[in-house]
């Protein structure tokens, strides 16, 4: 621990600013699509050629030339001859002449001489007959193609065809550095081409949970054992915020254990989230085994008061362990990889609280993604809220009416109530200097969906 530290009261913004100031993105690498779905991309992405390619189809139809549809009615049908098969993928295209047409399919390539396609609904399908409702399957009728078919309705050049470039444009930018790659990004890197590409990887965090009471969930309790809920919540919190996220089972309450769990998951982690042993009890394990590279600080807030913050560097240690063992005195030792460590409290609120105010943002500044921060609205509280400590910035569950602008508390102050927490949609922000607020009174609120 940092000396002078042991006794001074930080502030949430202090210690925040400090762990953030601490931080920065993880370095670009080139992933497979898939791969980069939730990255930040770090380079612009031109468009090599147009989207589509090609003029197509946008309808299962008949590709047509203009006139020969004009006039065309119940009354008075336009008859053309059938003289091929456009389906999509086709490479040989035929020709439409004059009184010719081509039966063609969603997403195929528009035929020489054709202008516009009429929809199959609009026509007799070859039936000799009244509009029909679709084509039969090509594998059921391999003869259907040919003959004569009956127009009912005329087109306009252009109708039901996608024009070449009509998406985007060769040369055009499709996506620009900065971007958070979802499902439609994905669709639209793979449209144009793109393979891979260049982003920032999602951080890799990994979650242990401490103390010797912890059951996973499933198991059977025992005598003064409880389930083990922070190392589920915390997992999934990071996944939600953006991280790949491992949890480790809960550890028990032995500092030699805990520090080797720490270190074999080092290999793995680009942020390591510890909950339970910060505080000042005598089995306050993360304090006992870290003690030398995390600075742990009381802070101003509730919950959360306890908390911890700094780089776990095996090389280091590994190697100041080895000295005098015969090695090359003279070689230079090479740079130790320091590992950021959040220490949280154990409590599930306290823990859950501490997540929203400090990991997500370092999550988030690891991911070079904006916004950083959880969106904070004003709204009017429905309840009195009342002994929030002085001095202390309080973080309170509620349940938030985004229609109304109103936040009602949820469950009481105490930081093991997680039903309250489930059922919470927001938290109430009392600040530092704020003892009371009447009901009716406008609040801070951090959203969390």
């Amino acid at each position: 621990m940092s000396s002078g530290t042991a006794d001074r009261v930080w502030s949430v913004s202090e210690h925040l600013d400090n762990i953030l100031r601490q931080l920065k993105p993880l370095e670009p690498i080139e992933l497979q699509l898939l791969d980069a779905q939730g990255c930040v991309l770090v380079e612009d992405v031109m468009v090599p050629v147009a989207l589509p390619p090609f003029e197509n189809s946008s309808m299962d139809g008949y590709a047509v030339r203009t006139t020969d549809t004009q006039g065309a009615d119940a009354s008075h049908p336009a008859v053309l001859t059938v003289v091929g098969d456009v389906a999509a993928g086709s490479g040989e295209l035929p020709t439409v002449g004059p009184g010719q047409t081509a039966r063609i399919m969603t997403g195929a390539p528009l035929p020489p001489g054709a202008e516009a396609v009429v929809p199959v609904e609009w026509t007799d399908g070859g039936t000799g007959g009244a509009p029909v409702v679709g084509m039969p399957a090509a594998s059921r009728s391999p003869d259907a193609v040919g003959g004569e078919i009956r127009v009912y309705r005329p087109v306009g050049r252009g109708d039901h065809v996608r024009a070449r470039g009509s998406d985007v444009a060769a040369g055009e930018l499709a996506l620009s550095a900065g971007t958070v790659l979802g499902p439609p990004q994905i669709a639209l890197l793979a449209a144009v081409g793109r393979a891979t590409v260049r982003v920032r990887p999602r951080p890799r965090v990994v979650v242990v949970s401490t103390g010797s009471e912890l059951v996973p969930p499933g198991e059977e309790l025992g005598p003064g054992r409880i389930h083990d809920s922070n190392s589920y919540m915390l997992t999934a919190a990071a996944r939600e915020a953006g991280a790949q996220s491992y949890r480790v089972g809960a550890v028990a309450d032995d500092a030699e254990t805990f520090r080797a769990t720490v270190e074999d998951q080092l290999i793995r982690a680009d942020l390591v989230v510890t909950s339970g042993g910060v505080s000042v009890g005598a089995y306050d394990v993360v304090k006992e085994a870290l003690g030398e590279e995390i600075d742990f600080r009381k802070l101003a807030m509730q919950p959360g008061k306890p908390q911890g913050f700094g780089f776990i560097d095996v090389g280091a240690r590994a190697e100041a362990e080895g000295e005098g063992d015969g090695g090359d005195a003279e070689a230079a030792p090479p740079e130790p990889e320091r590992t950021p460590l959040i220490a949280l409290p154990g409590n599930p609120v306290s823990a859950y609280v501490s997540f929203e105010v400090f990991v997500r943002p370092a999550i988030r500044t690891l991911m070079g993604v904006e916004p950083v921060f959880r969106t904070t609205v004003r709204a009017v509280c429905e309840g009195e809220l009342t002994s929030s400590p002085k001095g202390r910035r309080q973080f309170l569950r509620g349940r938030h009416d985004p229609s109304s602008g109103r936040v009602t508390p949820v469950g009481g102050a105490g930081s093991h109530l997680v039903k309250a927490l489930a059922h919470a949609n927001a938290l109430i922000v009392v600040p530092e200097d704020t003892t009371e607020v009447p009901a009716g009174s406008e609040v801070d609120v951090v959203l969390l969906d």
